[in-house]
């Protein structure tokens, strides 16, 4: 007697059963709202697609659709992305293959601060140490944001959008290329405006913002198997914060890169590359040009960062069926500081620089796929970094302000080890693949953890981070359903805990990084099944449980189970949906734990939201979109969102509220 189906074992198979119903299936998304795993451990998005709810103009916001990703607010942009609760510099960010960190000691500006989406082709998110080629370090993962010279056509060829909102917002982005068989050049400006946003309470929020940048790509290609590319990109911006005593009155970054590529040269050597990039990042953060000044004295604070990178990689086919990458990469760090606080104000250009860190990193790193058989796959890889970092006079404690302080310098070197292997396997007669992997990475104390959080000096250095995770998962990839489901369980020795009794880390000095041992587990699931014609449900879970193994307590800054559902109607060129986002209380807190990012406030209460939009699609060259985002006004805080700072003129809250009723459109337009 045959095995009861059920319902949705039924359905499935009908859809299946219907030649016709599957052919008119398509999960592309016209407005994305829930990104989908299309292959193991890696989330493929679209940055000029609209997206509900609709992200900032920066990269953080952007990925807050991906289920695992959450955002700690500190205002109307510049949010820090956490991945399965895991923040910082545990997370990489890579900008075409350059990496990009930020300079002020609080995180007012991390990495995704001096990114804009869409001027990207594609966006890239690999969750867990499940690659070895992108740096060391990627305890949480890598977010790569990339140009593809494939998606380049011969000929004249452009993208144009805006986007306006509630409360001043305005986007738009304008790209224009032009390439023939021999080259290309590219040309694209980004802007991004907003005026502070209400709660759903009422509260005006100090939160305006403007972002500006511009991009410009250029390539040689001598030959089919060759290809060499010039870049360049310049951004300014300035930003108010809700979260802080300071705010954001200069974020300008420049930057240059290279890129060599050769294709074909033997049977053994399917591909060399090579690339070389310099970033300069200059933050200037102050309690006086964006806001009414409440402190009795002018502060103003000035950090920068240069940063230098290269890296040498070649593709290798050792076997018919087996892919060997081989490659060693150097990055240089150098960060300085300079300040005054004082009754008037003064040129914060007049002050004398101070250089507080000093560090590179070079490692080798190997990466193997082989096709085991039609059906079978291994992929693994091993890498090393020797990490060697100089620390000097802390920027807070000398007076006056620039003394140089020998008791505090400290110099560190450290070997670092990563690795991972992954099996997969595509079941025989379901479009389904299985997979289990394991791996390990180690990550030093950075800047954050050494300056706002003492540790300093040779007593004070905290050991690397030491994390060993398993993740496994399905996918199941068909005409009119996907789905797919990864779950991971992991150990980190040595996890660097903070400690911030107080938010004023910098002059109080109370706030400290310690070791711990930590436990995590927890994962994701997401689904798209186009159930009727014209009809598709959409949905993803993500959760996460962290334990504090050496202090006995839950692990600071995990944020609670979040579920999404979203059902889309397509008729003709028009598509309407809405999103259910519902988040669980958090009651597992540590108060005054965390990262650099932020610390436990205590318990949050559980919330949802919706979000309706509608689409309009009369050619393949014109997007129309409009929508809403919290359609019932609901007033709600994040979980690991900063708290609330004293900001003269607005309402003070115990965290940073997110934004209430938001009402947009977007207008996309192509040309060739």
């Amino acid at each position: 007697m045959p095995a009861p189906r059920t319902l949705l074992s039924l359905a499935v198979s009908a859809l299946f059963a219907n030649p016709s119903f599957a052919d008119e299936a398509s999960l592309d998304e016209v407005v994305v709202t829930a990104p989908r795993m299309r292959e193991p451990l890696t989330v493929e998005l679209d940055p000029k697609a609209p997206q509900q709810p609709v992200p900032a103009n920066d990269g953080a916001s952007f990925l807050k659709n991906v289920p695992g990703f959450n955002v700690i607010r500190k205002s109307g942009t510049d949010g820090d992305p956490v991945l399965r609760g895991l923040a910082g510099s545990r997370l990489h960010v890579l900008m075409d293959g350059s990496e990009l960190m930020g300079g002020c000691g609080m995180r007012m500006d991390p990495p995704t601060a001096y990114v804009f989406p869409e001027t990207f082709d594609k966006i890239t998110v690999i969750k867990g140490p499940q690659s070895v080629v992108y740096g060391s370090g990627n305890l949480a993962g890598v977010v790569l944001f990339e140009h593809d010279p494939k998606k380049i056509a011969r000929g004249v060829s452009g993208f144009a959008s805006v986007m306006a909102g509630a409360w001043g917002r305005l986007d738009g982005t304008l790209s224009a290329t032009a390439a023939s068989e021999k080259g290309y050049l590219q040309a694209t400006a980004n802007y991004g405006d907003s005026n502070d946003y209400k709660d759903a309470d009422g509260n005006t929020v100090h939160s305006f913002y403007t972002r500006k940048s511009v991009n410009t790509l250029a390539g040689w290609m001598p030959d089919a198997n060759t290809r060499v590319e010039v870049s360049a990109v310049g951004s300014r911006a300035e930003a108010a914060y809700a979260d802080r005593g300071m705010d954001g009155a200069k974020f300008d970054r420049e930057g240059y890169g290279v890129k060599f590529e050769k294709k074909s040269l033997s049977p053994l050597v399917q591909k060399i590359s090579a690339q070389a990039y310099y970033n300069y990042i200059d933050h200037v953060m102050d309690n006086y040009s964006l806001r009414t000044k409440a402190a009795p004295m002018f502060h103003s604070m000035n950090p920068d960062r240069e940063t230098q990178g290269v890296r040498l990689a070649a593709d290798l086919a050792v076997a018919p069926d087996t892919l060997l990458t081989l490659g060693m990469d150097r990055q240089d760090n150098v960060h300085t500081i300079r300040q005054f606080k004082a009754a008037v104000v003064q040129n914060i250009e007049d002050q004398a620089r101070v250089r507080d860190m000093d560090s590179s990193t070079t490692g080798v790193f190997g990466e193997l796929r082989r096709d085991v058989s039609n059906r079978d796959r291994v992929i693994g890889g091993l890498r090393y970094d020797a990490f060697d970092v100089q620390r000097y006079a802390t920027i807070y404690d000398s007076t006056p302000f620039g003394t140089p302080d020998p008791t505090r310098n400290a110099s560190t070197s450290e070997g670092l080890t990563s690795g991972f292997a992954r099996y997969e396997h595509d079941l025989q007669d379901k479009p389904v693949t299985l997979f289990i992997g394991l791996g390990h990475a180690q990550r030093p104390m950075d800047y954050w953890e050494a300056t706002t959080y003492n540790g300093l000096t040779a007593s004070d250095k905290r050991n690397p981070e030491k994390s060993t995770q398993l993740d496994a998962g399905a996918l199941w990839q068909a005409k009119g359903f996907s789905a797919s489901v990864s779950a991971f369980y992991g150990q980190v020795a040595d996890y660097i805990l903070t400690y911030a009794p107080t938010s004023a880390c910098a002059t109080s000095g109370t706030c400290q990084s310690l070791n711990v041992d930590a436990t995590r587990w927890g994962g994701e699931a997401d689904l798209a099944w186009h159930f009727m014609p014209r009809w598709t449900l959409r949905g993803a879970v993500a959760y996460v449980r962290a334990e504090n193994d050496s202090m006995n307590v839950p692990l600071a800054q995990t944020p609670p189970l979040e579920g999404r559902v979203g059902l889309d109607y397509t008729t003709g060129s028009w598509t309407f949906g809405g999103t259910l986002r519902m988040v669980a209380e958090q009651d597992r807190v540590h108060v005054s734990y965390g990262n650099v990012v932020g610390q436990d406030l205590g318990r949050t209460a559980g919330f949802s939201t919706l979000a309706l939009n509608a689409a309009y699609k009369p050619s393949k060259k014109v997007l129309i979109a409009a929508g809403v985002d919290n359609v019932f006004d609901t007033a709600y805080a994040e979980h690991i969102s900063r708290a609330g700072s004293t900001v003269a003129g607005y309402t003070t809250a115990t965290r940073v509220n997110e934004p209430g009723r938001f009402v947009w459109a977007k207008l996309n337009l192509s040309f060739d």
